[in-house]
């Protein structure tokens, strides 16, 4: 018999025995669509944490410190990134200084690296205040390649040391003191930060009218002038959204001046408290930072939670996935019963065929397709129906489930990325052939003769 003949026979005799071939694929159903949609809310998962992550801030940078407890030793100009572990115990380890940033460079999948200075200030335009600004000075040369990007303005350039770039929720954070109720965060900025000039202190009491300010002794910081150049385009980041971007060796003399102000030291041949690394692919940042470590830093990056959180995400979808798998097992042993019952009611047809010279082989095949179109068809079926609960969980029960898995608030709690239907429905058909190996064998095996005599 060629393929055609196998494939028309097998259907015609599922056909026969309507009833038991449609419970064999309605079992085969109930498990593609358990395990597909038990694997797609895992996979929900995964995209609501990774989104969640994202809001956070970038998952390309690495932040970079100096390890504490031991004496720093600068890297020689010979040191490249390939360099071992650092001393460890208090003994030597690696300052972070531009000989280290250059090595950072030099690792593979390092886009970009820069050192990093923090501190806060409070801003004034015309009569318009911020205060407790999050300040980081960074090289700016750096910031395109960080892949930031502007939405009003421009970047900063290499000379500016006199400049600020504003991360997009800045401007709206501006109110005007002298009003009791306070701030501008219910609409538009009630400044042009472009264009107005702007003065700004460390002095968090800056700006505000003297019956505001403690008692405390008052500590007399300097001022400083400077202008905005742009306003980033990153409003759900909190990375960048909240931050002001300004040149290092800016923020350096602020905290240099801050420190003096305050009576406390400032060291300046400490090196950098920390620094930023730009990866160009996701995918390479674990590696990055494990390098980085073994130069004797300490790193820590958003990839690092995400880790965490998809490994929760993962065993949430094994202990789903294998309850639908238990489905699919019954569904198995369904198909297997049901092509057992097949060959017992078919003996006598089996030893004619087998009297009119059909190959065994032929008679394998044709339970074994009689089996896989049990499979095949129950796995499209599945595939269609876990769709369609898929869109009833992201709609009508979204509320519910988010609920029971954890206060989930995204979009979808299910996903089902374009691989999982095809992999499901090869599958199923796998799980059909599998379950009529053994009575394919057996109606291959039976005896023409005795086989004609049962009735």
């Amino acid at each position: 018999m060629n393929s055609f003949d196998v494939l028309s026979l097998s259907l015609r005799n599922l056909l026969r025995r309507k009833t038991r071939t449609v419970l064999a694929i309605i079992g085969v159903v109930i498990g593609i669509c358990a395990i597909i949609v038990m694997l797609s809310i895992g996979f929900g998962q995964q995209d609501a944490f990774r989104a969640t992550v994202e809001q956070w801030g970038n998952l390309h940078l690495v932040s970079v410190y100096q390890s504490g407890g031991g004496e720093y030793v600068s890297m020689g100009s010979s040191v490249s990134a390939s360099v071992g572990p650092a001393q460890q115990g208090g003994v030597k380890q690696i300052k972070l200084d531009d000989r280290a940033i250059a090595a950072i460079e030099k690792i593979p999948g390092v886009a970009a690296a820069s050192p990093r200075e923090t501190a806060q200030l409070s801003l004034m335009i015309d009569n318009y205040l911020s205060s407790g600004v999050n300040v980081i000075g960074v090289r700016p040369e750096v910031l395109e390649k960080f892949n930031y990007k502007v939405e009003k303005g421009e970047f900063l350039k290499p000379g500016d040391k006199e400049s600020i770039l504003f991360g997009n929720q800045i401007p709206i954070s501006f109110f005007n003191p002298r009003k009791t109720w306070g701030s501008s965060y219910s609409g538009e900025p009630p400044v042009d930060v472009l264009k107005g000039k702007i003065s700004a202190s460390a002095d968090w009491n800056y700006g505000r009218p003297e019956a505001n300010r403690s008692n405390e002794d008052k500590v007399e910081y300097d001022a400083y002038s400077f202008r905005g150049v742009g306003v980033l385009a990153n409003p759900d980041d909190y990375d960048t959204a909240y931050n002001i971007y300004m040149h290092i060796d800016t923020v350096k003399r602020i905290n240099e001046d801050t420190a003096r102000a305050e009576k406390r030291s400032y060291d300046k041949n400490a090196g950098y408290r920390e620094a930023m690394v730009y990866v160009s692919d996701i995918e390479d940042v674990r590696a990055v930072s494990e390098s980085i470590r073994g130069m004797g830093l300490q790193t820590s990056s958003l990839n690092d939670a995400l880790e965490m959180m998809q490994d929760q995400a993962r065993m949430t979808q094994a202990v789903l996935g294998g309850i639908g798998a238990v489905s699919l097992l019954v569904a198995a042993l369904g198909i297997t019963n049901t092509m057992i019952m097949s060959i017992y009611e078919r003996t006598k047809e089996i030893g004619i065929m087998k009297v009119l010279g059909a190959d065994l082989p032929d008679i394998r095949r044709l339970f074994l397709t009689e089996a896989a179109i049990i499979g095949f068809a129950g796995g499209l079926l599945g595939i269609a129906l876990s769709y369609g609960a898929s869109l009833l969980m992201n709609t009508a029960l979204l509320p519910v489930i988010g609920g029971m898995l954890g206060g989930m608030s995204a979009e979808r709690i299910s996903v089902i990325p374009l691989w999982l239907p095809a992999a499901a429905l090869g599958f199923s058909t796998a799980i059909g052939l599998i379950s009529g190996y053994s009575p394919a064998r057996r109606a291959m095996n039976l005896s023409a003769l005795e086989s004609i005599r049962n009735e």
